[in-house]
């Protein structure tokens, strides 16, 4: 573990130092900005969690300010977020009532449990995990998401009691019960929507959740509304959360472990991207895996303070930028709005209607449902749209956690679809002299007996066969081949299996009178060939496609075989 104590200690306010001071106004302002979107978006994030309102604020307290000391990335947010929050409410879902002290006991605990295993990833160097989750999916599944959490939230827009279960049983017992919708609910959730959609359209600056949630409190105080039926939150706490290690059981932990990957799954591909996508902007160094120490620290302050899992949010990130932030300064200074908040401002909050509340999380939920990206996707991918819209599926139909595995799955299925057909040519060059890429069909050369014949990817296991087929076309008919030559441009690796057929196809072309070599190797590759005995030692090795191009026609010339 030293070595994760010297990152630690290497990022120790990295993203607050160099504090430039014709930047501190603006990182102050940032912050304030943030504190006034964020607050109503964190009591919707505990609601989806299904933790006590007041939960939400904790997460933008000591989270917050553990990672602007430890996180690397000046510009990362750090918070509640929908997905996380979400994949919480489920897994917690059979095992306590939401809300409950048994229930943010075993938040807390999936927190702790996040944040160590975010803090072991750092150790072991496991940045690498958040390319499993291919921003196709990743839209997919947030779709998911999304769609799942609004769907949600339908009986308390409606104002109408419903069983516990799944979400899709759920919503259409919500939907069923529409006739016996409740007046003041409906009137709240439809008026809360109106007014920030209204205010969206009019006056794009102005904070309209924030408007709208103040507006509605005004309204249950002014005109009664739980006296006229209408559900309110109730008191919420005033003060600071305390602190406290989450009881650890090994058979709590046993069971919430999948749950605390699921999370570091999540947390690694949404951080990764985010802090990624400002640094290139902003011409910052990064690498994956930077912020973890951050992220890890955040989550075990989380567990501590009676908060639940908190992850790098990439909306939150935006309106820090957008507000002119450029370092965590803006994100200390959220924290102290938002501890002002805590101390002196919660009272209020215990009259504002639930179903106003279930309007703020629809609000939300429809933000992650990421229409023009995937229009995006479906206008020039539609295979990666499929895959998108079934991840978004299963999202709904299985699940958050059940969800996030099959979004995994179907990265890698993806990715192993692509690298099982690859795009494999035979090159030539054109009229003015160039290499272009030619197609794999019988008697395809590049010149009289030759056919240099590139392969498109890595040769594995699953991709020998094609290199096999390829190599049976290009001997099938044309100009009798003399010589086939390996391009190994795109080969960044050989496996065993793929070395046996490579070997087979070697002794194919030796008993068919055509000599097989190879151009284009990278230094590792060639030195793979040479172990499995089909190598720069055993056959001709050329650096480029052009030499071997040129050996050919001094071979044709002289008659003489290649060196």
């Amino acid at each position: 573990m030293r070595g994760l104590w010297l990152a630690g200690r290497a990022q120790l306010l990295a993203g607050l130092l160099p504090l430039r001071r014709d930047q501190v106004g603006a990182d102050v302002l940032a912050g304030l900005t943030l504190a006034v979107l964020g607050i109503p978006e964190a009591l919707g994030y505990a609601r989806i969690a299904g933790m006590p309102v007041v939960t939400g604020l904790y997460t933008m307290l000591a989270p917050m300010v553990v990672f602007a000391v430890l996180g690397a990335s000046r510009h990362l947010v750090v918070g509640a977020d929908s997905a996380t929050a979400a994949i919480l409410a489920a897994a917690l879902g059979g095992l306590a009532a939401a809300g409950s002290p048994r229930y943010v006991e075993l938040a807390g605990l999936v927190a702790l449990l996040t944040g160590v295993l975010l803090l072991l990833a750092r150790a072991a160097r496991l940045g690498f995990l958040a390319a499993f989750l291919s921003r196709t999916v990743l839209v997919g599944f947030l779709t998911g998401v999304g769609i799942a959490v609004g769907l949600a939230q339908l009986p308390d827009l409606l104002g109408v009691h419903v069983g516990s279960g799944a979400t899709l049983p759920r919503a259409l017992e919500a939907v069923r019960a529409l006739g016996r919708a409740a007046p003041g609910s409906l009137a709240v959730s439809v008026g809360m929507l109106a007014l920030v959609l209204v205010l969206r359209r009019l006056a794009p600056r102005l904070p309209a959740i924030l408007l709208a949630v103040l507006a509605a409190i005004l309204a249950s105080r002014a005109l009664d509304l739980p006296g006229r039926g209408v559900d309110v939150l109730g008191a919420v706490p005033t003060g600071l959360p305390g602190l406290r290690m989450p009881v650890f059981g090994f058979a709590d932990a046993g069971v919430l472990l999948g749950t605390a990957v699921s999370m570091v799954v999540v947390i690694l591909a949404q951080s990764a991207a985010t802090a990624r996508a400002y640094a290139v902007r902003y011409r910052e160094p990064f690498t994956d895996g930077s912020d973890l120490v951050g992220l890890g620290a955040a989550n075990l302050a989380a567990a501590v303070t009676g908060a639940f899992v908190v992850n790098g949010s990439p909306t939150k990130t935006q309106i820090v930028d957008g507000a002119g932030g450029r370092s965590q300064l803006a994100m200390l200074t959220t924290a102290v709005a938002v501890l002002v908040s805590v101390l002196w401002l919660t009272g209020p909050l215990g009259a504002l209607p639930n179903a106003a509340l279930a309007a703020v999380v629809l609000l939300i939920a429809a933000e992650l449902v990421d229409v023009r990206q995937l229009r995006r996707i479906l206008a020039v991918r539609r295979d990666e749209f499929a895959v998108a819209g079934l991840t978004a599926a299963a999202v709904v139909a299985l699940g958050v956690s059940t969800g996030l595995v099959a979004a995994a799955v179907a990265s890698i299925i993806d990715h192993l679809r692509h690298s099982y057909r690859p795009r494999n040519s035979v090159l030539v060059k054109s009229s003015a002299g160039h290499w272009q890429a030619a197609p794999v069909v019988a008697g395809a050369r590049t010149e009289g007996g030759l056919a240099v014949y590139r392969f498109g990817t890595s040769l594995y296991y699953a991709n020998a066969a094609r290199l096999q087929e390829d190599v049976t076309e290009l001997l099938a008919g044309g100009v009798p081949l003399r010589w086939l030559v390996l391009d190994g441009a795109a080969i960044g690796d050989v496996d065993y299996s793929a070395a046996a057929v490579l070997a087979q196809v070697v002794a194919t072309c030796e008993q068919r009178g055509v000599q097989f070599a190879t151009c284009s190797l990278l230094p590792p590759v060639r030195s793979q060939l040479d172990r499995y005995g089909i190598g720069a030692s055993q056959r001709p090795c050329f650096q480029t496609a052009g030499e071997a191009l040129e050996a050919y026609r001094a071979e044709s010339s002289s008659g003489h075989g290649p060196g």
